[in-house]
C-alpha cells in the first residue's frame, strides 16, 4: 500500500510541476508625483511657440498663465500630455516670468517658464533734412511724412518682378487683402538690354515709366534700386553693344570686373560705369521729369557676407570686391554725377547693409557717411517674424541716431505690431517676393495690412 501512495505523491508532484500559470504584462502604472519635461522653459524677448511635456497620474489642468502666456493642451495618454505654450514677445526692458501651476487631484508641481528682457532700443534722432539741400519739393515731403511716421507705424512695401519695373504684385497683394502696398520698389536690374534689341520676344523699357506713375499717382511711393551687370571683359562690352549680354554679370564669383579700374580714368572699365550711369540717370530723370520722388537704393548690401566668398573675395556683389574704400569711391562717384551732372534732385540715398550676424562690426568702415546718406536700410532674411533688435540698434548706433532705418528687403516680414511695440522704428518692410517665404501666408498678409502698425496706399495722403 505504501508503494502505491507513493507513486501517486510522485504522480501529483509531477502533475503540479508540470502545469503553467499564463503569464500577463503589468499595466502601466500610474505615477506618484507630477514630472516635466523639460524641466522649465526660457525663452528669447521675441517670443514664440514651445512645448512641453507632463507625466501625471491623472489628465492635470494648468493655471496660471497671463497675458503674454498662453497654453493649449493636447492628448492625455500613457499619463502623458503635452503642452503647446505661445509666448508674446517682450517689450519690457526687464525680464518676465510666470509659474504655471499644474495639478492633478491631491498632487500639484509648478512650471517655471521665463523669458529675457527685450534689448533697450537705440536713440533715434534723425536728421531733420535730406542730405541734397537741393532736393525737389516732392523728396522733401517724402522725407518729412517719413519723419513723421518713425516709430508711429511702418509702411507696407512688395518688389516688383518679371521686368521688374510693374505693378504686378503690388496688384497681387491688393487682390488678396482689399489693400495695395504703400511702397513698391522696382530695379534697373536689366539696364543693359533697355531698350531691348530689335526682334526680342521678351521685352523690357526702362523708358515706360507706367507702373512708377500709377503708384506715384495713387499717393503711393516709389523706390529703385540697381543690380549693375557689367560686362567681364571689353570683348564682352563690345558684344553687348550687339545685344550679345552672355558676359555681362553683378555677382563677384562671376565676374573679373576690377571696381579699381573702374574708378581710373583712361581705362574701358571706367568708360563702361560712367556711360551706364548716364543711361540710369536718363531713366530716372524721366521721373523727376514727372514730379516723381525715387527712395533711391543702388549698391546695395555693399559689404555682403563677409564669408561667403572667403577673405579675399568677400562680397556677394562687383562693388563690394574691392572693400569699403573702393566702394564709397563709387558711391561718392554716383552721386556727384546723378547730382551734380545730370541734375537729379527727386532722389532719396539709401544706404543698405547686410544682416549677417557679425556683420554689424564691419559696418562702420562701409559706411559712406552722413552728408551722402538719408536713410539706413538693412536687408533681412530670417525665419521668423521678430522685431529685429541686433539688427535695429545695430543700425541705429552706426550714424549715432542721425538716420531713419528702415527694412530695406526681407524674406519673412518682421511683425510690424512687435516692431511697434519693441521700440524699433523701422520706416518700412519691402518684402522680396509672393512666393518663397513659407510665413508669409495669405491669412499673414490680411493680418499685416489691416494692422494699426501699418500703412497701405489707401492710408497715404498726397505728397505731391
Amino acid at each position: 500500500m505504501k508503494k502505491i501512495l507513493l507513486l501517486l505523491s510522485a504522480v501529483a508532484l509531477f502533475w503540479a510541476c508540470g502545469k503553467t500559470e499564463p503569464v500577463t504584462e503589468p499595466g502601466p502604472v500610474a505615477p506618484s508625483a507630477i514630472s516635466f519635461s523639460p524641466a522649465s522653459l526660457e525663452v528669447p524677448a521675441a517670443g514664440g511657440s514651445y512645448s512641453f511635456i507632463v507625466t501625471s497620474p491623472a489628465r492635470p489642468a494648468v493655471s496660471g498663465q497671463t497675458e503674454w502666456l498662453t497654453v493649449k493642451d493636447g492628448v492625455y495618454n500613457n499619463f502623458k500630455i503635452t503642452y503647446s505654450v505661445e509666448v508674446a514677445v517682450n517689450t519690457a526692458i526687464e525680464p518676465r516670468e510666470v509659474s504655471l501651476m499644474v495639478k492633478s487631484g491631491a498632487i500639484s508641481a509648478t512650471y517655471l517658464v521665463k523669458q529675457e528682457a527685450a534689448e533697450a532700443p537705440a536713440s533715434l534722432n534723425p536728421d531733420s533734412a535730406l542730405s541734397n539741400a537741393s532736393a525737389s519739393k516732392e523728396a522733401k515731403n517724402v522725407y518729412a511724412f517719413l519723419l513723421e511716421q518713425s516709430g508711429k507705424k511702418m509702411l507696407s512695401g512688395v518688389q516688383s518682378g518679371g521686368t521688374a519695373n510693374n505693378n504686378e504684385r503690388v496688384n497681387q497683394i491688393f487682390q488678396m487683402t482689399g489693400k495695395h502696398p504703400a511702397l513698391a520698389g522696382y530695379d534697373y536690374i536689366f539696364l543693359q538690354y533697355s531698350p531691348t534689341p530689335a526682334g526680342w520676344s521678351w521685352v523690357v523699357n526702362y523708358g515706360d515709366i507706367s507702373a512708377a506713375k500709377e503708384q506715384w499717382q495713387n499717393n503711393g511711393l516709389v523706390n529703385f534700386m540697381w543690380h549693375w551687370n557689367v560686362p567681364d571683359s571689353k570683348e564682352a562690352w563690345d558684344k553687348g553693344k550687339e545685344g550679345n549680354f552672355d558676359g555681362y554679370n553683378f555677382y563677384s564669383d562671376k565676374t573679373s570686373f576690377s571696381i579699381a579700374n573702374a574708378l581710373t580714368p583712361g581705362t574701358w572699365e571706367n568708360d563702361f560705369i560712367l556711360q551706364d550711369i548716364e543711361k540710369v540717370a536718363g531713366y530716372l530723370k524721366l521721373l523727376q521729369d514727372e514730379n516723381i520722388p525715387v527712395i533711391w537704393r543702388p549698391l546695395h548690401e555693399a559689404a555682403g557676407n563677409y564669408n561667403l566668398h572667403g577673405v579675399t573675395n568677400n562680397a556677394w556683389f562687383w562693388w563690394g570686391r574691392g572693400g569699403a574704400d573702393s566702394c564709397k569711391r563709387l558711391w561718392k562717384l554716383l552721386r556727384d554725377k546723378l547730382e551734380g551732372e545730370y541734375g537729379l534732385n527727386n532722389l532719396i540715398w539709401v544706404w543698405t547693409l547686410d544682416a549677417t550676424p557679425g556683420a554689424e562690426n564691419e559696418w562702420a568702415s562701409w559706411y559712406p557717411g552722413d552728408d551722402l546718406v538719408d536713410i539706413v536700410g538693412v536687408d533681412i532674411y530670417a525665419d521668423d517674424t521678430g522685431a529685429k533688435a541686433r539688427q535695429y540698434n545695430a543700425a541705429v548706433n552706426l550714424t549715432g541716431g542721425h538716420k531713419l532705418v528702415t527694412v530695406s528687403e526681407c524674406g519673412n516680414i518682421p511683425d510690424p505690431s512687435k516692431c511697434i511695440a519693441a521700440g524699433h522704428a523701422w520706416n518700412w518692410f519691402l518684402t522680396w517676393d509672393l512666393e518663397s517665404y513659407a510665413l508669409n501666408t495669405e491669412v499673414y498678409w490680411k493680418t499685416i495690412m489691416s494692422s494699426a502698425a501699418v500703412l497701405t496706399r489707401e492710408d497715404m495722403p498726397s505728397l505731391k
